[in-house]
């Protein structure tokens, strides 16, 4: 993104330039248009248009050129058409998808792309796009996010293009060069070209079509020496000496043969293949032979020659089929090291004809002209590059030229500082800049290839074969001697260590070095050798391909032509239908639906292959295996749990015998049978613990003809010496008959002021008015109007087994509030933490003194208050304000009847539970909670016996009460977590 906007500060800001204004220019889309066509290339024009200003500011203005068009699930353009208008198209599909790549969103972009309708061109505009941004990324990590994902688009144009290839390759092709819309007027091939996307280019399909734009008309499987023989002896065209591609021209006339066959790239190209070595042989004729004061008619031939290479390379430069500028045409011409060559070997020779011409110079022009004759002959290898097998040698000289310049660095630091100190030590004071040169530079480069110098060790000294003052401009300057002349006085030793040192760095380290570079470049060039081969190949096939059919200098009567067209009668240039062709619109809409249902079949295939790869097949067994192990779980707490009712239902069925025998027994004994020592007596009944939480949450699912009635019916009420009566499953409504129902009687004492009487009998409780709000307290069910029978409120669940208020505050519903404070599980990293694809949650428990569950932080409120009793233990005062006005912007996730054991026939509780849920983990409200609450060691629980609060993560085996864990559980469905 940081790229993108800085293009289009640069574009406000020359705007602001170009308009003298003093105040930036307000933004509109045509900014945004000038920037996209900056990263999508100047084959595009702009996708938005320059709005009409008015005097109101706005970002969008209606232009009467743009329509829109909604067609299915999917958005489409429609393209008005208007004679003297440029037309633009909207496309909502496109604009999210530029918007969503330039923000480098990976996942979004590939959805949008999905439902995109030109999805080839949409990929490879992506590709292009991201290729740029990211050379304007200064992060690293960044920048090959958007490297690799423009590659990830390049493989989604090359597979929907392959469907496309494999179902019918006529019509694959004519989506390659067919104009988009969409995309600026532009087509895939040249996107692909844009984006360097060389991997699209080298598709067999496409270099299928390359080579059939190449060889034109004629078939390929022609011979290359039949188009040479025919180009040598042209009447053979007039025989079935060679083939054409169209049958039409078969049996048409002669000239229309001849017209289709100089009209060939291939047969343009090798025209002027053997108009070139013609042009460099009469060259070096004139050169080395016929060079004299006075031009001769062969140097004349020359010139005329030079002059129509000259207008070819002019109409190159000028051709503008898709309106972009001479700017933008000069900078795309220079950007060619090929042209650059051609302008430099033409100016050279400018330069040698202007010395040659005057008598004076005459000389130093034969001098220049030879050299710019090298020049010329490197323009050859350009030429060669079209073949397969000289084209990715060539390739690899351009980049072995590359490691030669890095090594010349490294060896002038040995040759200069060898040679200075080399230069220093034999010869005092030369003068002369040429031996000083020779000294220094010439001799130390050539020590390198073996060729020692003279004096070096004093062996072969000869005053005779040198310049003791340094005189003679053809003798070196003699090196250091003694006072006689004829014994060098120079250290020897020194200089042959000198010598040795310089030959074992430069001779063996760096000439090794080059070599091991070379190799290097050459093992990982050649890997690519072919793409990049594929697709330099383009290049030269489009340049002949509009090229004109006669060579130099018969080409010049082609640019009469030309000019006469351009200036005299105002033809503009346009590009050839076979590199880029407007379809009709029937004929594209057809070929756009086409390759869309192509792409739902690329999008299946990769999806089929995903699910065909090794990590995603050990990643779906290990699925399945972890599916299998909760099975197995679930099924191990299943038979306990089913254990542990067939236990509990042969317990209630023992008790109902012993109470049956018992009423015989008392009855037998009432009606004098029996004595009274030979009474049976009822045998204390067993107390069960609690089961466990997690199975009650599954006996209610998969029970559910149990009802509320799990936990209310448990034997041994707690925190009490009292036993509840059996009540089967099929007795729990009130509805069913019961005769033998007989439950206890059980109010637990607490303070008179906050509870209501305690008593067994009715009197007490006749003041108490059920089903309203009788005074502080809500005596109103959740459920609707309860009945009340013999002044005591009936549970409108059914019998639990045990009359009375038990150990609640109120006969009939106890009113309790439940807070489910929830936050997503991060890592340390900052991300939300997932478990089989679902994010993970943390919520806010407390435990009570000697308890092993967690609880949530609620519970009973006191009279006029909102917070519950437990909550305001572990909350600071200072927070309960702001916890009151979270309360009232949370979920009400539930509210209704709660199973708890403390439930009896005459009392029962009924909660409401509110999710409190913090999204972000910087929130300020979460963060005052955190540091509002007081935390407590459960270690130190036994002394001070305070509630401790902690974060577990919530998971259907966190060790919460069963009721509790039955609201987390609709919670993290609220959210879509994992539980």
């Amino acid at each position: 993104m940081n790229g993108s906007g800085s293009k289009l500060q640069k574009v406000l800001a020359e705007e602001q330039r170009l308009a003298y204004a003093s105040a930036t220019p307000r933004l509109h889309m045509h900014h945004v248009a000038q920037v996209l066509r900056e990263l999508l290339g100047d084959s595009t024009q702009l996708l938005y248009p320059r709005p009409r200003y008015t005097d109101r500011p706005r970002l969008s203005m209606t232009v009467p050129h743009i329509k829109l068009n909604v067609q299915g699930v999917s958005l489409r353009s429609l393209y008005k058409r208007s004679t003297g208008h440029v037309t633009f198209t909207i496309d909502p599909v496109r604009d999210l998808l530029i918007w969503a790549v330039i923000q480098n969103h990976r996942e979004l972009a590939g959805i949008i792309w999905a439902q995109s309708q030109d999805c080839t061109a949409a990929a490879l505009a992506c590709s292009k796009i991201l290729k740029e941004l990211s050379k304007e990324e200064e992060d690293t990590d960044s920048s090959e996010e958007m490297l690799a994902l423009a590659d990830e688009f390049e493989h989604r144009a090359i597979g929907v293009f392959t469907e496309c290839y494999r179902k019918d390759e006529e019509r694959a092709q004519k989506l390659l060069v067919r104009v988009s819309e969409a995309w600026g007027k532009t087509t895939c091939l040249q996107l692909a070209l844009e984006a360097k996307d060389m991997k699209f280019v080298s598709h067999g399909g496409i270099q299928a079509f390359l080579t059939k734009v190449w060889w034109g008309q004629l078939c390929v499987d022609n011979g290359l020496w039949r188009i040479i023989l025919c180009m040598l002896a042209f009447p053979l065209l007039f025989t079935g000496f060679i083939s054409f591609r169209e049958k039409r021209l078969q049996a048409l006339c002669r000239p229309a043969r001849v017209r289709a066959f100089f009209n060939a790239p291939v047969v343009i190209f090798h025209m002027n293949i053997l108009s070139y070595f013609a042009f460099l042989c009469l060259f070096a004729y004139v050169l080395m032979v016929d060079f004299q004061p006075s031009p001769s008619w062969c140097e004349y031939l020359i010139y005329l020659w030079l002059f129509s290479l000259v207008c070819e390379e002019t109409r190159q430069l000028f051709y503008d089929p898709d309106g972009c500028g001479l700017m933008k045409m000069a900078s795309l011409y220079f950007s060619d090291f090929w042209n650059k060559l051609d302008v430099g070997a033409i100016l050279l020779f400018i330069v040698g004809l202007t010395c040659r011409l005057i008598p004076a110079t005459l000389y130093p022009g034969r001098i220049i002209l030879s050299l710019d004759f090298i020049m010329f002959c490197l323009r050859l290898m350009h030429i060669f590059t079209i073949s397969k097998t000289l084209g990715p040698k060539i390739i690899i000289v351009k980049r072995m030229m590359k490691d030669v310049f890095f090594f010349l660095f490294l060896l002038a630091v040995w040759v200069v500082s060898f040679g200075v100190a080399k230069q220093a030590i034999l010869i005092h004071n030369e003068s002369r800049v040429d031996w000083i040169f020779r000294g220094v530079v010439y001799h130390s480069y050539l020590t390198i290839f073996g060729q020692i110098p003279t004096y070096i060790d004093g062996v072969n000294f000869s005053m005779d074969q040198c310049s003791p003052n340094g005189t003679d401009p053809y003798k070196p300057k003699c090196p250091e001697s003694d006072w006689t002349g004829q014994a060098p006085a120079f250290p020897e030793w020194l200089t042959v260590t000198l010598l040795c040192l310089y030959l074992l760095f430069a001779n063996i380290l760096l000439l090794n070095l080059l070599i091991a570079m070379f190799n290097y470049t050459f093992q990982e060039v050649q890997e690519h050798t072919d793409q990049i081969w594929k697709f330099q190949r383009h290049d030269l096939i489009e340049e002949y391909h509009g090229r004109p059919p006669a060579p130099p200098p018969l080409i010049l009567l082609s640019h009469l032509q030309l000019l006469i067209k351009r200036i005299v009668l105002k033809i503009p240039a346009k590009r050839h239908k076979q590199l880029k062709n407007k379809l009709e619109k029937n004929e594209e809409t057809a070929l756009l639906s086409w390759e869309l249902y192509l792409k739902e079949n690329y999008l299946q295939n990769q999806q089929y292959q995903q699910k065909q790869r090794p990590e995603q097949k050990i990643q779906d067994i290990s699925e399945k295996v972890d599916t299998m192990v909760d099975l197995l779980d679930m099924d191990q707490v299943k038979r306990s749990g089913s254990t542990e009712q067939r236990l509990a239902s042969l317990e209630e069925q023992v008790t109902q015998v012993t109470r049956a025998l018992h009423w015989i027994v008392t009855t037998l004994k009432d009606s004098g049978f029996g004595s009274g020592a030979g009474a049976l007596t009822l045998a204390p009944q067993r107390a069960f613990d609690e089961p466990d939480a997690e199975l009650s949450i599954r006996r209610k699912v998969e029970e559910p003809g149990d009802g509320y009635h799990v936990s209310a019916r448990h034997l041994l009420y707690p925190n009490a010496r009292i036993m509840r009566f059996p009540v089967p499953n099929e007795k729990v409504p009130w509805a069913a008959e019961f005769l033998i129902y007989d439950p206890p009687f059980y109010t637990a004492e607490k303070d008179v002021a906050l509870t209501d009487p305690v008593g067994d009998t009715a009197e007490p409780l006749s003041k108490i008015s059920y089903n309203v709000v009788d005074g502080p307290t809500d005596r109103r069910s959740f459920h609707g109007v309860y009945v009340v029978e013999y002044g005591f409120p009936l549970n409108p669940m059914g019998r639990t087994g045990l009359r009375g208020r038990g150990s609640l505050s109120w006969f009939g519903p106890n009113h309790t509030l439940q807070p489910v404070v929830t936050r997503w599980k991060r890592n340390q990293g900052g991300a939300i933490c997932r478990k089989s694809v679902r994010k993970m949650l943390e919520v806010l428990v407390m435990k009570l003194p000697r308890s092993e569950h967690w609880a949530l932080p609620g519970g009973s409120r006191e009279p006029g208050e909102m917070l519950p009793r437990k909550l305001k233990r572990v909350l600071r005062q200072e927070f309960w304000v702001a916890f009151e006005t979270l309360l009232m912007q949370g979920t009400e996730v539930y509210k209704g009847y709660v199973d708890d054991p403390r439930n009896t026939d005459n009392a029962w509780i009924e909660t409401v539970a509110v999710s409190i849920h913090f999204q972000d983990q910087n929130d300020m409200e979460l963060k005052r909670l955190e540091e509002n609450l007081h935390t407590h060691d459960p270690k130190e629980l036994t002394r001070d016996l305070k509630l401790s609060t902690e974060w577990q993560v919530v998971d259907r085996r966190i060790p919460l009460y069963a009721n509790h864990k039955t609201i987390l559980q609709k919670v993290a469905s609220l959210f879509g977590a994992h539980f």
